[in-house]
């Protein structure tokens, strides 16, 4: 006879749930401003598929909490968005952003399936990897035949294999010659240029249409620290004699008109600034020559200070809703 062992759902599973619906419930406002706005055909698909992707997911975690009596996470909804907003992106950037915001989907889906064992939590991750990757795969053939993908740096292909013979010249001390950039640090650099741009381009309109000057000071200065991370990048890639990079469809409308509630901008710039850490941090354990790693050290303190801001504003706001946590035992043992 088998015996089927049932276990409630752990922390890191509680977690990883709990994060995917807040995140999707935030992508679903933008998924549907994006749509009621969008007047291009070749683009509508992408902007539904990305829709359709974000409420499936909303719908399975809510079936899994009722049937834990795990109460509901508020997320994000309609009251979050104004669909009678002007545009505030031009027609294409929806496809840029669905094309940044499966690629981050992709690394954390993978993270959390990696961290969770119930049966059902891995089934219902695989799934949301599977419909990531079809939404990057659909983004880039689209970006692809538009003419707007930015490709990455190319580099003649080698005639040879060759192994590390100094490793003073690998590691490129402080007052030795340094040596080219290999392709493991050239991708990392690529990637973190294109995912400014994208900031910039969201706070560029975000800074437009906010009419709190505590908020758009805070969008400025996230701005500012947006460029100074491209401005470093590129002047790396110049130095090298390599074409600086530059992102295709970055452009802004004129509305003053915010599609979207403060709340939900400030939410969505901390999530991204979080994920900016991370990209950042691997850059950082990639990059062999010493030169990178000590200005992405450098950059590390800076985000997580912005990070905090904006924390800081969301709690002040009551805009941050707080996670499921573990007991308070002292308080409990108080009582």
């Amino acid at each position: 006879m088998n015996t089927k062992h049932t276990v409630g759902l752990s922390s890191t599973e509680i977690a990883g749930l709990w994060a995917t619906y807040i995140n999707d419930s935030l992508s679903i406002c933008l998924s549907k401003h994006f749509l009621q706005q969008s007047n291009n055909e070749d683009v509508k698909p992408i902007i539904k598929l990305t829709l359709d992707i974000s409420q499936k997911h909303i719908e399975e975690i809510k079936n899994i909490f009722e049937k834990e009596n795990f109460p509901i996470p508020k997320g994000f909804s309609d009251e979050d968005i104004d669909l009678s907003a002007p545009p505030l992106f031009f027609d294409l950037f929806p496809v840029s952003y669905a094309y940044g915001m499966s690629r981050m989907g992709m690394m954390t889906y993978s993270m959390l399936l990696s961290n969770v064992a119930r049966e059902d939590i891995r089934s219902f991750f695989s799934k949301c990897l599977t419909s990531t990757l079809d939404l990057y795969n659909a983004s880039v053939n689209l970006m692809l035949s538009k003419g707007i993908y930015d490709r990455p740096t190319m580099i003649p292909y080698p005639d040879k294999v060759e192994f590390v013979k100094k490793k003073e010249i690998f590691l490129s001390k402080w007052f030795e010659k340094k040596r080219p950039l290999n392709v493991l640090e050239l991708a990392e650099i690529f990637f973190n240029i294109e995912r400014n741009y994208f900031a910039l381009v969201l706070l560029t309109g975000f800074i437009q249409v906010v009419k709190d000057e505590q908020i758009k000071e805070f969008l400025t200065k996230g701005k500012d620290l947006a460029q100074k991370q491209i401005q470093f990048l590129n002047h790396t890639l110049i130095k090298e004699d390599l074409l600086g990079t530059v992102m295709i469809n970055s452009e802004v409308s004129t509305s003053t008109v915010s599609p979207f509630s403060e709340k939900l901008i400030m939410n969505l710039v901390t999530i991204l600034n979080t994920q900016g850490i991370t990209y950042i941090g691997h850059a950082l354990a990639t990059s062999a020559r010493i030169d990178l790693a000590n200005e992405y050290s450098k950059l590390i303190p800076e985000i997580l200070q912005y990070g905090k801001e904006g924390n800081d504003i969301l709690i002040e706001r009551g805009w941050m809703e707080e996670p499921p946590h573990a007991p308070n035992r002292k308080e409990l043992a108080e009582n």
